[in-house]
């Protein structure tokens, strides 16, 4: 079964009800769907801003109930994409480095629609956010 991280920007598609990504979302056993534990960091900082809102703060926990939340343990896959995105004159911003080795180190698909992403060499991606790949 393919494991599907889903990117920050995509859960946030999926909380705003993108109807793309609500879509695909369903179209894919729940069993396959995981966020890295440093998605929930952002998640719940986004909620930290925003302490009076309520539905929001209510939508976000209840996602989190639901998706497997995967504990971040990719050191070895890191060290190597970070030297090579180094060695090409590449950068991504810190979290999402930590991201992209997590789901490099585990063979996941990572479901983002930040372009970014596309300078990391091995990384499977999608983006569900196009129709193409609803």
């Amino acid at each position: 079964m393919t494991r599907y991280l889903l990117d920050t920007n995509t859960v946030s598609h999926l909380i705003k009800s993108h109807p793309l990504v609500a879509r695909r979302v369903t179209q894919v056993p729940m069993a396959s769907l995981c966020i890295s534990a440093i998605t929930e960091g952002e998640l719940l900082f986004g909620l930290a801003k925003r302490p009076h809102a309520t539905r929001l703060h209510a939508v976000v926990q209840e996602f989190l109930r639901r998706v497997d939340v995967l504990p971040w343990s990719s050191t070895e896959s890191y060290g190597a994409v970070r030297a090579d995105l180094e060695s090409r004159g590449k950068t991504l911003a810190p979290l999402d480095l930590l991201i992209a080795a997590q789901a490099r180190g585990m063979d996941a698909m990572l479901v983002t629609n930040d372009q970014a992403f596309a300078h990391v060499r091995g990384l499977k991606i999608e983006d569900w956010t196009l129709a193409i790949n609803a």
